[in-house]
């Protein structure tokens, strides 16, 4: 009898044990492929790339095609690189007969764990393809979001570099030579004194403060990863004039739609409240939500937990308590989430309205500061010559 037998299909050497080469050369390069995977586990996917994979899917599922198969068919067309190992890997434990929410849950960063309970609970009543296509209506809105924010703030970021960037090189490159007309420095006024102490700043100790800052960073990275110091930051941002109303309403509606999500899947309340915490970037919000989720374990109502805490607004707690005498909370919550998210538009609007002026007011003070800093003493000068 030969060693070796050909097989039709892919023409690969098979011993008698039936393992091929291609299985021997994976399992020595076991170690190779956790490695790899440990990589790939820390690199993220564009969160567009995710709503187009959960869209996908949805049709193809939706078109009675083996999900094993429609992931497969995904991964020889997707790009990224990193999303396309992630689905390859996905094809491999599926043929493990491991469920899609299984194998989101080898991959947290790129999945959160409310979108995979979301999955695990459709896979259950075999409705897959409808949990999809919702879960990608969500995600988008949430990113949609997001951007709004990150849109709103590149302006006055943007003009923060350039003032920056201008002012350095002024008290570089112009400041200097100005100040090299006076022999006596002593006598200049406060202001062109002060002009003088931050170009030799930037001149003569632009290493210690580069050295300097750098540290400050690092420090600052890691205390704010303690939870006494993200506690008190995210308190913080609670307090500061109008941007608190823009971060609560985002975290509000983060909350609503997650949650709603959550309760929407058959997820039980305590479980949908621990999930959702967690789904919030707030380090308050955080720990009120399972304050709350504990409360409820305890048998007190959601509506009597929430009443009167400043976290959630009245209107917000009223429509929970209609929902607790109508059992329809994960449509009302969701309209809750709507609801905040066109509060947000609006409040970026305003803000965008607000941040001009007095982005040109703040330009118009350094401007000013400056050029009395410079052009005082050369008027004095003029003055003490033209006296003489």
């Amino acid at each position: 009898m030969a060693d070796f037998l050909i097989l039709e299909d892919d023409k690969k050497p098979v011993n008698d044990n039936n393992v091929s080469n291609t299985e021997m050369n994976q399992n020595s390069g076991t170690f190779m492929d956790k490695l790899n995977d440990l990589v790939m586990s820390f690199q993220k996917i564009k969160t567009s790339e995710k709503v187009i994979f959960y869209r996908l899917l949805s049709t193809m599922t939706n078109a009675w095609m083996w999900i094993m198969k429609s992931v497969s068919i995904m991964e020889k067309q997707e790009k990224n690189p990193v999303f396309k190992k992630i689905m390859w890997r996905f094809c491999e434990e599926l043929k493990e007969w491991k469920s899609l929410s299984d194998c989101m849950l080898m991959y947290p960063n790129n999945f959160e764990e409310a979108e995979i309970w979301i999955i695990r609970s459709w896979e259950k009543t075999g409705q897959l393809n409808k949990a999809l296509a919702d879960l990608a209506d969500q995600v988008e809105k949430v990113e949609a979001i997001a951007w709004k924010i990150k849109g709103a703030m590149m302006y006055p970021l943007f003009i923060i570099i350039v003032v920056i960037w201008v002012v350095a090189v002024m008290m570089i490159m112009v400041v200097p030579k100005l100040l090299e007309i006076f022999d006596d420095k002593t006598k200049l006024p406060w202001s062109t004194q002060a002009l003088m102490f931050m170009s030799d700043l930037f001149v003569n100790y632009w290493i210690v403060m580069a050295i300097v800052l750098f540290w400050a960073y690092v420090w600052l990275a890691l205390w704010k990863r303690t939870p006494t110091w993200i506690y008190m930051y995210d308190q913080f941002l609670l307090k500061i004039p109008v941007f608190w109303q823009i971060n609560q309403k985002l975290i509000l509606s983060k909350f609503s739609r997650v949650f709603s999500w959550l309760v929407g899947s058959w997820v039980s309340i305590v479980e949908s409240l621990r999930i959702t915490s967690a789904a919030v970037w707030n380090e308050v919000y955080k720990q009120r939500i399972l304050l709350l989720s504990e409360d409820i374990a305890w048998g007190i109502k959601m509506w009597e937990s929430l009443d009167w805490d400043k976290l959630f607004p009245d209107m917000m707690v009223q429509m929970i308590q209609v929902w607790e005498q109508t059992a329809k909370l994960d449509h009302i919550i969701l309209k809750v989430a709507d609801f905040y998210d066109d509060q947000v538009d609006n409040t970026i609007w305003v803000l965008n309205k607000l941040l001009e002026p007095f982005i040109l007011v703040t330009l118009a003070i350094i401007v000013w500061f400056i050029a009395v800093a410079i052009m005082q003493p050369i008027m004095w000068l003029a003055d003490t010559v033209s006296n003489s």
